[in-house]
């Protein structure tokens, strides 16, 4: 973490010293510059038509039961089937679950993957790696978050970043693994724009649009004035190889601590209270909200995390016995929250005319065992699982794929995650064979060789 302007020194993980100067925790990590992304667009990588397209990745963190939410089984046994039952919805072609209400409603806007699986190990953060990066880290190389590769191929359009995760990255998986949402390789300039702060609370600021207590506004906006102290204090730090970089990103951290469009974007203060209520006065609705905010902005990708950890949290990750949470919990806590926010921002985002422009695509690290366990809950499942897609040219109201009788195998047309990365980068006019400067400056294909879009998605 570096400190803008701070009196104390600090010492980086290289052992240079120098004056802080930076709060950039989450502030280096704020995209590509003008001259690559022009290059990236002569090299055929980015279709200029798309550049209006933009995501939203909802991460729902511990993981859905596919059986007890999307892919329900109700001619199974009782100990397969579980204790909701199907409703139908706005799309002819399926049902989900009860919890559901909301999304019922508007299921003529999303569509249904069956029959997503993987191959990694029944942990969660394996499968965050997986689902968020389209491949799992080896021998030490961590690939990057796939919005990361948006940032680094598309840029950012505004002085907000290319990508955000809200309200913060994830925090432990139990397997001490990475978790995806970095830039990976690709390097720290282009891990997400971290919020760190709960939308849902009174008086809700971003941190790093804060100017340090040590800065007026008036300093500020004398910039140069300000590099001439900066270049005076940091001599030590210039000279290391960091510095290049972190020019550049004192350049980006500028320009969002000084753009009255950035902080414009981060105010829900300027939405209507029936607006947010409509949404969710949660973590989870507002951060909806907050995406919809910063999309309609300019940022290209929002990386939302349903929730932040497996622990000391109801999540989605239903084993049925404490510390972890139940069926009932699901029922109770999570799945209206959840169902209300996702509406809105479907409904949102169609009414202000996003939608064709904004895909949302909800994943998970896996599935649950298509039978309850002993303690009446579920267990880790990556051998099949739901995942869904609205927006951003994608066909609503469909089925893609289907499980077996039991929610256990993927039936029909098998989905990996390699497939599902190349459904976004597809959406977000990337072209698929492009090939990204790997570690060591090997070159490395943004997604695996084969892999392309779900195409039954856009048909």
């Amino acid at each position: 973490m570096f400190t803008m302007t701070g009196k104390g020194k600090t010492t980086t993980c290289d052992g240079v010293t120098r004056r802080d100067f930076l709060q950039a925790g989450t502030l280096g990590a704020l995209g590509l510059s003008l001259a690559d992304y022009l290059h990236a667009k002569e090299l055929g990588h980015v279709d200029a038509s798309k550049e209006n397209k933009a995501a939203i990745m909802i991460f729902n963190l511990g993981a859905p039961s596919h059986v007890d939410t999307f892919d329900m089984k109700p001619d199974a046994p009782s100990e397969v089937r579980g204790p909701f039952k199907p409703i139908d919805t706005a799309s002819p072609e399926f049902q989900i679950s009860e919890m559901f209400p909301l999304h019922a409603q508007v299921a003529d806007k999303f569509s249904l993957v069956r029959s997503c699986y993987h191959t990694s190990a029944a942990v969660h953060d394996a499968g965050w790696q997986m689902l968020q990066t389209g491949r799992q880290f080896q021998g030490g190389v961590n690939t990057p978050h796939v919005g990361s590769v948006v940032s680094y191929l598309r840029g950012r359009r505004t002085d907000l970043p290319a990508h955000v995760v809200l309200p913060e990255k994830m925090g432990r998986g139990g397997g001490n693994l990475p978790n995806g949402q970095s830039g990976g390789f690709l390097g720290k300039a282009y891990d997400p724009f971290e919020l760190s702060a709960d939308p849902s609370q009174e008086n809700f600021q971003v941190p790093d649009l804060l100017p340090p207590k040590e800065i007026g506004e008036a300093r500020l906006d004398r910039r140069r004035k300000m590099r001439d102290v900066i270049e005076q204090t940091i001599s030590d730090f210039e000279a290391s190889e960091n510095a290049k970089l972190l020019d550049g990103n004192f350049e980006s951290a500028y320009r969002l601590m000084t753009s009255t469009q950035a902080r414009e974007a981060f105010d829900l203060s300027k939405e209507p209270q029936s607006v947010r209520d409509r949404y969710g006065m949660t973590r989870f609705g507002q951060c909806c909200l907050l995406a919809r905010r910063l999309i309609e902005a300019g940022v290209r990708f929002v990386t939302i995390n349903t929730f932040l950890t497996v622990f000391d949290e109801i999540t989605w990750d239903i084993h049925g016995s404490k510390p972890f949470t139940s069926i009932e919990g699901m029922k109770k806590i999570v799945a209206p929250m959840y169902d209300q926010a996702y509406s809105a921002l479907i409904e949102d985002l169609y009414n202000r005319g996003m939608l064709d422009d904004t895909m949302v695509c909800n994943v998970a690290e896996f599935g649950r065992t298509p039978k309850v366990n002993p303690a009446g809950g579920r267990d880790h499942w990556p051998q099949c699982f739901t995942t869904y897609f609205a927006g951003g040219g994608i066909k609503g109201g469909r089925v893609v794929g289907a499980s077996d009788p039991i929610g256990a195998v993927p039936a029909e047309r098998p989905v990996d995650p390699p497939q599902i990365a190349a459904t976004i980068f597809h959406a977000m006019g990337l072209d698929l064979e492009t090939v990204l400067p790997g570690p060591a400056g090997r070159p490395f294909p943004i997604v695996d060789t084969g892999a392309h879009e779900i195409r039954e998605l856009f048909a």
